[in-house]
């Protein structure tokens, strides 16, 4: 399993990432990033994942675009995630973006390690998330949902559902009693991932 780390060992609060092809230089940059939304000491972890749309999916479900069709990794992908987080004198935030941020609200509702979730423009359109986290619940006690303002202006009918599903997300897990924020930023999926990331992370540590 391949790890970026970045921050003080020492850190009480552990931010865990899974990540794709991002060089050192990206991840530092994000590291920094959040520096600048928060004044907490924390130590941020990536974790570098093999196959996104296997490792990060809960569930297999056909392709939305391209080809690929998504598989049933992330159980397994989970488990190397939790050997990271054994310190019990620590606080895990588990987060990411885009499919890593659909993995991260499933990993907080399959165990209760993560103190908090940080989900930049999850992949909120993924078929039975709603269901699961509503069946399971919530198991983190903050949870930060963000999304594009032009995510769900898409001509792929899949993925236009997202901005539905993630107000959705929000007032289930409001329901829950879960201290939970969704905020909209400017923009496609694609614009600022690392600046929206940062600010997930930020707000889980502030609301911790």
């Amino acid at each position: 399993m391949e790890t970026y780390e970045y921050g003080p060992e020492s850190a009480l609060i552990v931010l865990i990432e899974p990540i794709g092809d991002h060089d050192p230089e990206g991840i530092e940059e994000e590291y920094n990033l959040i520096r600048q939304y928060t004044d907490k000491e924390f130590r941020l972890v990536t974790v570098k994942v093999d196959d996104w749309n296997r490792d990060l999916s809960p569930w297999k479900a056909p392709a939305v675009f391209g080809k690929e069709d998504f598989g049933d990794g992330a159980e397994e992908f989970l488990r190397k995630i939790l050997l990271l987080c054994g310190d019990s004198s620590k606080s895990y935030v588990i987060g990411g973006y885009s499919l890593a941020g659909l993995f991260a609200l499933w990993a907080a509702c399959r165990t209760d390690v993560f103190q908090g979730v940080a989900a930049a423009s999850p992949s909120a359109w993924f078929q039975g998330l709603l269901q699961y986290i509503r069946e399971h619940g919530m198991k983190g006690k903050a949870v930060y949902l963000s999304l594009g303002d032009r995510e769900e202006k898409t001509r792929n009918q899949v993925m236009a559902t997202v901005g539905e599903r993630i107000r959705e997300i929000y007032r289930l897990l409001a329901e829950q009693k879960v201290n939970c924020t969704l905020e909209w930023n400017r923009g496609n999926h694609f614009q600022e991932p690392d600046v929206r990331t940062a600010k997930a992370f930020a707000w889980v540590m502030e609301a911790l």
